[in-house]
């Protein structure tokens, strides 16, 4: 997590967008980050991310002072927020950051906030505490039971659904598979859900048509058309399997940076 310095996108972001950050423009790839907090009178944006390739863990390695030589944004649609009534908001892992300010934004305008939170284990769960701060209602849950309700989000997104006041709306953000399966809760009750997509993304502006997706039987792009879909219509088989194009190519990037940037303490005595 880092709260970054750009008075012009922390003057201009809503919630539910993003930016493209570019560490260099010598050899860095471009990666899309949804924004979890704008502060404007400090001129910040918070982005938060898991390290799990090149350069989400280059990124991790900066310090304060730092500079990144490129972030674009704010990009995508912003969530569209009103009154509605109940909204149960689900997240899942690193989604918890980006769904966190969607939620308070739907807190403001009114609504009851129910917020489900997961993650695989305790040490992986974030953002607790700012949920709690919003939520008129927090459920917390880890895969392995290490705190919280052992449980995937969709065993108690189930039983929200089911009690006689059932949400109006259903917000769900985290990996394809745990979005996937929420949808196909939420149908069962019939309620609307929107999720934010986070696919393979390089321009950011819908020119490359790297992140297009199904959606309703449709070509959609995520950074333009998105990031956000009625996630009944997304065809999330698709989406996964276009995800793993790359995957060879990111895991050999991130195999070369780690050796570049082993600790050599005591190795060169």
């Amino acid at each position: 997590m880092a709260d970054i310095e750009s008075p012009l996108i922390a003057s201009a972001a809503k919630p539910g967008q993003f930016v493209i950050v570019c560490l260099s423009s010598a050899y860095s790839e471009r990666i899309p980050l949804t924004i979890a907090g704008s502060d404007p009178k400090k001129g910040t944006i918070r982005l938060i991310w898991q390290a799990v390739g090149k350069s989400t863990t280059e990124l991790g390695h900066l310090e304060v002072g730092d500079e990144i030589e490129n972030i674009l944004g704010p990009l995508g649609k912003p969530t569209h927020i009103e009154k509605f009534g109940t909204v149960v908001c689900v997240g899942g892992g690193i989604g918890n950051a980006p769904l966190l300010p969607i939620a308070t934004g739907m807190k403001k305008a009114g609504n009851k906030v129910i917020s489900i939170i997961g993650a695989r284990t305790k040490e992986l769960l974030i953002l607790e505490e700012d949920f709690k701060a919003i939520s008129d209602e927090l459920i917390v849950v880890t895969d392995d039971g290490s705190y919280g309700k052992k449980a995937l989000v969709t065993e108690p997104l189930k039983e929200v659904c089911r009690r006689p006041e059932k949400p109006a709306l259903a917000v769900a953000i985290g990996p394809a598979i745990m979005m996937k399966f929420c949808c196909a809760t939420t149908k069962e009750f019939d309620i609307p859900t929107v999720v934010s997509l986070n696919t393979i993304m390089i321009d950011g502006t819908g020119m490359c048509g790297g992140c297009r997706v199904e959606v309703g039987g449709q070509t959609k792009f995520v950074c333009v058309d998105g990031p956000e879909f009625d996630g009944h219509k997304v065809n999330f088989d698709l989406m996964m399997k276009r995800m793993q194009a790359y995957k060879k190519q990111e895991a050999q990037a991130l195999e070369e940076y780690n050796k570049k940037h082993k600790c050599r303490i005591g190795l060169d005595k």
